[in-house]
């Protein structure tokens, strides 16, 4: 039998209103900033091969356990967590996963928005011609200029977090689901727009060739390891968003078709960013495998050389700050969730709190960029910014993940993952059930030890 309690945030007005709240949690700055550079700088199509199998083989199956969880749970991730194990009989230390990931989250988002508020500083200095004409080193002395500038970083970051703030305070209805109906149509509308312009570019033909025609001489096994992590990074899993937003998510959704449609969704948008950006870069003669900078220094070069470069360049920043702001959102509801229904706060005062908080922790972040970058002031050679992402992306998240996937399927009574995906218990309940049992625990074990230097 289905637990009866019903969430009291509210629910997701229809299915597809939840696709488009869960894939704009999905796409943000991996998508179109992080996946062109890894692809480039693991050789293209084999890279984007293997990454498409990941994401049936790892991101599916634990995407589809998440949202399970949450819409069982009904409550945020730490109260869910909680209550299943409750429900299951199983030791309450599982609430800690909740706590986890609503942790992650919140530290994410700390550094997150800082990178969400160089966007902002690009749409503004790319519209206004400030890359025209320049070389290399002058976009590069603009790049450091604007991280070396403290004062600078934060007006941006503060404006990135009372846009995140405003949205969830309004709640899922007027708040999340209105933001992402206007934002995620939006963001593909720019995208289209985008990869049409790429198309006449002279280059489009060597982008495809480069990102769809696999040659494997180019994948060594740190590549194999790297596109298995981002396929389950990109999905934004184990960071409590996709179970608070499958907490909200109406009965009569099936599980299964949302998440396929969420991680189709993630997956194109990926592929059109590569779409977009790679015929700029081969059109103006930079290179592919540029790395971090190739959205900060590599592709401002060429938005500086070529016609129209002012009106596409902002676009393409407008672009990147919807896919961010999109996934800020996300990441902020759980806590926001939480302080709700443990603190007994307004949604209004919780989203302010929680928006604060992380303002704050996220002075850590700018100030590694400057004041904060000497050596007396890291850890084990890590700046506080590399700290928190190192800890979050190669710690948390895989063991968050790791964590969901041997809840839902070794503690949880199979009659109650059953009842919940209600996809019944024929071939594709069997499929998935051994795929999360036995081949991502050992999948998102590898990319665990990966990320901290064993492998």
């Amino acid at each position: 039998m289905r637990p009866s309690r019903e969430a009291i945030h509210g629910q997701w007005s229809s299915r597809w209103a939840f696709v488009l709240a869960a894939t704009g949690s999905a796409v943000g700055l991996g998508n179109i900033w992080k996946f062109p550079y890894i692809t480039g700088e693991h050789g293209g199509g084999a890279f984007v091969l293997i990454y498409l199998a990941c994401i049936v083989l790892i991101g599916i199956p634990i995407m589809m356990a998440e949202i399970m969880l949450g819409r069982r749970g009904r409550r945020s991730p730490i109260n869910t967590m909680r209550h299943l194990a409750q429900e299951e009989g199983r030791h309450g230390f599982w609430r800690y996963l909740g706590w986890m990931g609503i942790l992650a989250g919140f530290l994410i988002l700390s550094y997150y928005s800082v990178i969400a508020g160089w966007a902002l500083a690009y749409l503004v200095r790319t519209g206004s011609g400030v890359f025209t004409g320049l070389t290399a080193d002058g976009v590069n002395n603009i790049f450091y200029s604007l991280v070396a500038d403290p004062e600078r970083l934060l007006a941006w970051h503060t404006l990135f977090m009372v846009m995140t703030m405003v949205v969830v305070a309004r709640g899922v209805r007027s708040g999340l689901e209105r933001a992402v109906r206007y934002l995620m149509p939006l963001l593909l509308v720019l995208l289209l727009v985008l990869v049409g312009y790429s198309m006449n570019t002279g280059a489009f033909q060597q982008a495809l060739v480069f990102l769809f025609s696999p040659d494997f001489s180019k994948l060594s096994p740190n590549s194999v390891l790297i596109a298995m992590g981002h396929a389950f990074f990109t999905l934004s899993l184990g960071m409590g968003a996709i179970m608070v937003y499958g907490s909200y998510l109406p009965r009569h959704v099936s599980i299964t078709r949302a998440t396929f449609t969420i991680a189709g969704a993630d997956t194109l948008v990926a592929l059109l960013a590569g779409m977009a950006i790679f015929p700029i870069v081969f059109a103006n003669g930079l290179t592919p495998g540029a790395g971090p900078g190739l959205i900060f220094q590599t592709l401002p070069i060429a938005f500086g050389r070529m016609p129209g470069g002012e009106f596409f360049g902002a676009l393409f920043f407008l672009l990147l700050i919807f896919a961010a702001w999109t996934s800020a959102i996300s990441l902020i509801e759980p806590l926001v969730a939480y302080l709700v229904e443990n603190m007994r706060m307004s949604r209004v005062m919780a989203a302010t709190l929680a928006g604060m908080v992380t303002w704050l922790f996220g002075l850590g972040t700018i100030f590694s960029f400057n004041i904060w970058s000497g050596d007396r002031y890291k850890l084990f050679g890590l700046t506080f910014f590399d700290l928190l992402d190192y800890l979050t992306v190669n710690i948390m998240l895989p063991l968050g993940g790791l964590l969901i996937a041997v809840f839902a399927v070794w503690a949880m009574r199979r009659e109650s993952s059953v009842s919940e995906l209600g996809i019944g218990d024929g071939r594709l309940y069997r499929a998935w059930r051994f795929v999360t049992r036995y081949i991502t625990p050992v999948a998102v074990s590898l990319i665990f030890l990966h990320a901290i230097g064993v492998l």
